[in-house]
């Protein structure tokens, strides 16, 4: 049997004015997982187990199978080990953003979608002038970055996501070791100020990154490989490092696809050509589409709708194709990791939708895909984590796979 997981980051929202009244969900246009929520099982899932933060690394290590209640260590390192970074015992990794901050306000937590190569002059920078024995800075992707710390921390952070439009002053680091994440932090401003990248940007009207952010810290995790949890092979295709870092801590392959930006412009088509060719030697793919979370965080509903339309069309319809080609059976699995409405333009730890059809799986209505439809469903799961399980359990001898040519997108 071949196994597919498509995480649509954020993708649940609630009904929306400018929409109709309607959540971007139930706006799109989507009629291959519309056709896949009709021959499948709706239901919902719990990826944020209580008393957690509703953030991706949390809820992403559930979709893959892993309680993150046992081994949730903080964001940062596992995006770290997709880096290569070499974590000793002693150190602290954190998530370094660039932001944009005017007049002591969270304007911007990812500086205009700063471009890779603008962030990467920036890191730089702020490496020879603030970078020690103790701190160093680390390039990752667009606006995206990573802090080392060999010191003692105990703080309490916040994601700069979480306090759009907020005082910043109410939600700088707590806790021992807080007062050097608030001195880098406020001496970034004058590194990056002065900076030509910034005088561009300022001249383009494009928002400053005009400080760091830390957040997300932790130690290096351990996490059993995929499979010999599960006994499958894996492969993931994401343009996250949080992403890349679960799969490479599992043994997962991860499958790099040229213009993949985690944003709206980045390579549907790419990405779902890339998972087509990734069946032929694993069990499993795994695509994670970060667009219309990004797209609630900046309160885009509109937007919002168009990716999941593309993520529909371009990555979808694709893999659907090619599974219903197989003749030793098939299963999808498709949903968000958390809601990220855009009301709010931050992560909730609300039950998200989801929908599973292929081989053994019953259906039992015939709905679209959306959140009250699958609210409406049949399978309710409490603890994420073991949504994977139902996912690749075997099918049972004899089984027959649903119907071909069902939902074929153009």
């Amino acid at each position: 049997m071949k196994f597919a997981l498509i995480i649509i980051d954020g993708a649940a929202d609630e009904p929306l004015a400018e929409l109709g009244n309607k959540t971007p969900l139930q706006a799109a246009n989507k009629p291959v997982i519309d056709s896949i929520a009709r021959i499948g099982r709706l239901g919902t899932t719990r990826n944020v187990p209580a008393g957690m933060h509703p953030g991706s690394d949390v809820a992403i290590l559930s979709m893959l199978g892993y309680d993150p209640r046992s081994h949730y260590t903080g964001r940062a390192p596992l995006e770290a080990v997709a880096q290569g970074l070499q974590i000793d015992p002693d150190m602290w990794v954190l998530r370094c953003n660039l932001v944009t901050i005017v007049d002591g306000v969270m304007a911007d937590y990812s500086a205009g979608h700063i471009s890779t190569e603008e962030a990467r002059g920036l890191i730089a920078e702020l490496n020879e002038q603030l970078s020690s024995s103790v701190v160093r800075f680390y390039g990752g992707i667009s606006y995206r970055h990573l802090l080392t710390v060999k010191a003692d921390l105990e703080v309490e952070t916040t994601p700069p996501h979480d306090i759009m439009g907020r005082k910043i002053a109410e939600h700088l680091p707590r806790g021992q070791g807080a007062e050097l994440l608030i001195d880098l932090t406020q001496r970034s401003s004058a590194v990056l100020g002065g900076h030509e990248i910034n005088a561009v940007r300022r001249d383009l009207g494009e928002n400053l990154a005009s400080s760091i952010w830390l957040w997300g810290q932790g130690k290096k995790p351990q996490l059993e490989s995929f499979a010999s949890k599960y006994g499958r092979s894996a492969a993931v295709i994401t343009a996250v490092d949080l992403v890349r870092g679960i799969a490479a801590l599992t043994g997962m392959d991860s499958i790099a696809v040229d213009g993949a930006t985690g944003y709206v412009d980045t390579n549907y088509a790419g990405k779902g050509a890339a998972a087509v060719a990734a069946l032929e030697d694993h069990d499993l793919v795994i695509v994670h589409v970060e667009a219309p979370d990004e797209c609630g965080h900046n309160a885009e509903p509109e937007l919002k709708t168009r990716a999941i339309e593309d993520i529909d069309r371009f990555i979808v319809s694709p893999i659907l194709h090619r599974l219903q080609a197989q003749s030793d059976g098939w299963r999808i699995l498709l949903g968000p990791d958390h809601p990220t409405p855009c009301r709010l333009r931050t992560h909730t730890a609300d039950p998200v939708p989801f929908v599973i059809a292929g081989q053994d799986i019953p259906n039992l209505v015939s709905r679209p895909f959306d959140e009250t439809t699958c609210a409406q469903g049949d399978l309710h799961i409490e603890f994420g984590h073991e949504l994977m399980e139902y996912l690749l359990k075997p099918a049972r001898p004899g089984a027959a796979a649903p119907a071909q040519g069902v939902g074929l997108g153009k």
